[in-house]
């Protein structure tokens, strides 16, 4: 079986497989757009282990930003309002960017180096340094979180993720897709981007920690913004280990904080969304067949 993620958007969802991608938005008058793209077959190289985990970050920035923009327009169409440019978009998503790295690896190590003046345990040990710096980091991530989930116009987006999941589920499971056979299937799934990133952050304390203490801020700095291809390469192996092995129980006990954590980035959705949600996947699964002919 083709394995299958996605993407929770404005009004709708993304659904992604190896050959394509495929996006489906409720718009304003109740009727669902739809969007499909088929991706190249990348060279052998590029599915490399670690590689292809570079590759997949890549991929999911390049489709995020193509399935954020059609859901844009789609979501308010008839609304009297321009549509949103991919000019715009970029712009809005770069300075998004900026802000995560500021928040989620300045901060954090400059409050870890604020914290080595008065112990001079975090300032002297590299490991502890890093240990402390990758605290404050999950810390920070945890309560952004947290934060955007109380975001009433973020409650749609996280119900639109909940169906994405569910709808991933059945398909896995062999199930019928119908919106209203699907109560049952949970909103959590463990190859969600949530588990992803809480897996980074562990990752990144790991690599961080071979980067002598000795270095200047920026070069630490630095260092820490140039390494988060390797992080993220050896965060997609271990997120592809443990979703194979789900049923073993100790993956399923490491897995437990990030499943855990999709408590805060999902929400329950209704029938309609998990429509929505079918569609996408109808449509990508219309590409594999397409393919295989």
């Amino acid at each position: 079986m083709n394995t299958i993620g996605g993407q929770a958007v404005i009004e709708g969802v993304m659904m992604k497989s190896r050959n394509g991608w495929s996006v489906a938005v409720r718009g304003m008058d109740g009727k669902i757009h739809l969007r499909k793209e088929s991706l190249k077959d990348r060279n052998k190289l590029l599915r490399t282990p670690i590689v292809r985990g570079v590759i997949a970050l890549y991929d999911a920035f390049s489709i995020g930003i193509k399935a954020l923009e059609f859901s844009a327009n789609k979501a308010y169409e008839g609304e009297e309002q321009k549509p949103m440019s991919r000019h715009l978009l970029v712009f809005t998503i770069a300075v998004a960017l900026m802000l995560g790295v500021g928040l989620f690896i300045l901060f954090p190590l400059y409050a870890t180096k604020l914290l080595g003046i008065a112990f001079h345990s975090v300032s002297e040990n590299t490991v502890m340094f890093n240990l402390v710096d990758g605290l404050i980091r999950v810390f920070v991530f945890l309560v952004y979180i947290g934060a955007i989930g109380l975001w009433p116009e973020m409650k749609r987006i996280l119900q639109y993720h909940g169906a994405e999941h569910k709808v991933i589920h059945a398909y896995e499971a062999g199930r019928m897709l119908k919106p209203e056979g699907l109560s049952d299937m949970s909103t959590h799934h463990p190859r969600c981007g949530t588990s992803f990133l809480l897996i980074v952050m562990v990752v990144s304390i790991a690599v961080f920690s071979f980067i002598p203490q000795s270095w200047h801020f920026f070069y630490k700095f630095l260092s820490r913004v140039i390494f988060i291809p390797v992080i993220a390469g050896l965060s997609y192996e271990l997120l592809r280990f443990s979703s194979k092995r789900k049923d073993n129980v100790v993956i399923r006990f490491l897995v437990m904080p990030g499943l855990a954590l999709q408590r805060l980035t999902t929400r329950e959705p209704d029938e309609l969304q998990v429509e929505v949600a079918i569609k996408a996947l109808e449509e990508v699964l219309s590409l594999e067949v397409k393919d295989a002919r």
